[in-house]
């Protein structure tokens, strides 16, 4: 059988695009470099230290059988809101500590493993792609704006936004959940976590080292990856930017930001944003526009994390059965939603947070202060309070559905006896 031959029309689009940006970076190299520069920067200072350990310890967790003892005890929880395996909600929360592409590195490891089917991983990765509090309340709210007060609100439409996205892609598919006989069972959870947790150990078979060795290994990998993506996708807007073409891609966005009456000085921010998100981010902070459609671009923004990080979930997944389309309808609606949500809590939020802010992000240059060095060792600091944090709030969750199971147990005990 022959194999399926490359559409021509595609083939032709893509080829030409292609050369033609290569001409153009030629032609205006010296931006080409800048911005390469600056993408460097941005990641060795603020993204290589913030992702490394979540990247290296998430490995660990998995070999030694952790997450599935984990995946035991929050499949009551996970389950009924979202329709994803209990081993969700450490994707789930590992992805709102760590930020982008947290989430696909794990989904795509977990899909590997068999944890999760095809359409299980597809829901999960729509509602776990979240950014982290360091760059929402840090580079954002104090980087950006230089208002400390205004993560709150950014964070909050964010990560309710993601619950959103989650609960509506909980009916993505319904025909491929649980099949019958494959339900919880309420009595002897904690036994049955445990012989997950021996189960996932004995099914790994490495060493601790060898274990540790290849994760250190495969993390440099993915974030070299991720850098690469970066500086792919700065050098392209710095180039679009300076051959003035950048002003042609606008159109569209401000006829979308007219339609729902957004200041037009933000369609750049927009464009940028669809881009790539830090830029974005940045030109919408900047813009001359009132401060809530500011919020709310950059919310929007954030949630669609552009098509840099579009580009880091796709490589991640190459190797996964794993569709990216529920991926992008996902971030697109996650879109909606945060800027939606901005508008809603902006005000009551402003008035309760309006004078408080995390001491670590009291300094509006706290991400360019010191040597690249220090920042490293503040990053990793800061990177392990995430994760100390993202462990005691997987603790504090599985006792709490521990106790809602012993309320039914007790609850079923009394009504059938």
């Amino acid at each position: 059988m022959d194999e399926k031959q490359p559409n021509r029309t595609a083939t032709m689009i893509t080829g030409f695009t292609m050369l033609l940006l290569t001409i153009m970076l030629i032609v205006f190299s010296e931006h080409g470099y800048h911005a390469t520069v600056g993408a460097l920067k941005l990641f060795f200072e603020v993204v290589f230290p913030s992702l490394l350990p979540f990247f290296i310890l998430s490995d660990v967790l998995l070999s030694t059988g952790m997450v599935h003892y984990l995946g035991v005890w929050f499949e009551p929880l996970m389950r009924p809101l979202f329709n994803v395996p209990g081993v969700g909600s450490f994707v789930f929360s590992m992805g709102l500590a760590a930020g982008y592409p947290m989430d696909a590195v794990l989904t795509a490891k977990f899909r590997k493993q068999g944890l999760c089917t095809k359409t299980e991983g597809e829901r999960l990765l729509a509602f776990s792609n979240s950014a982290d509090p360091l760059f929402i309340f840090g580079a954002v709210a104090v980087g950006m704006f230089g208002a400390p007060a205004l993560g709150a609100v950014l964070a909050l439409a964010h990560y309710a936004s993601v619950l959103m996205v989650g609960l509506t892609f909980r009916f993505y598919r319904r025909q491929d959940g649980v099949k019958p006989g494959e339900g919880v069972v309420v009595r002897g959870i904690h036994q049955r976590a445990l012989d997950a947790l021996m189960r996932g150990r004995a099914e790994d078979g490495r060493s601790l080292g060898q274990v540790l060795n290849e994760a250190i290994t495969d993390s440099i990998s993915t974030l070299f990856m991720i850098m690469s993506f970066m500086v792919l996708f700065a050098v392209l807007i710095r180039v679009l930017t300076a051959t003035g073409l950048m002003g042609i891609l606008e159109i569209p966005f401000g006829v979308l930001l007219r339609l729902v009456g957004l200041s037009p000085h933000l369609v750049n921010a927009a464009m940028q944003g669809f881009f790539e998100i830090d830029l974005g981010s940045a030109a919408a902070a900047h813009a001359s526009a009132p401060l809530i459609q500011r919020l709310v671009v950059v919310s929007a923004i954030i949630a669609w994390s552009g098509l840099s990080v579009h580009g880091q979930v796709a490589s991640v997944l190459a190797d996964t059965d794993i569709s990216m389309k529920p991926y992008f309808v996902a971030r697109a609606l996650h879109a909606v939603y945060a800027g939606i949500m901005t508008v809603v809590l902006f005000r009551p939020v402003q008035a309760v947070f309006s004078g408080a802010a995390l001491p670590a992000f009291a300094a509006r240059d706290f991400l360019l202060q010191g040597a690249p060095g220090g920042m490293m060792l503040d990053g990793l600091h800061l990177s392990m309070l995430l994760v100390v944090m993202s462990l005691a709030s997987l603790a504090l969750g599985a006792l709490l559905t521990g106790f809602l199971r012993q309320i039914r147990r007790t609850w079923l005990a009394l009504r059938y006896r």
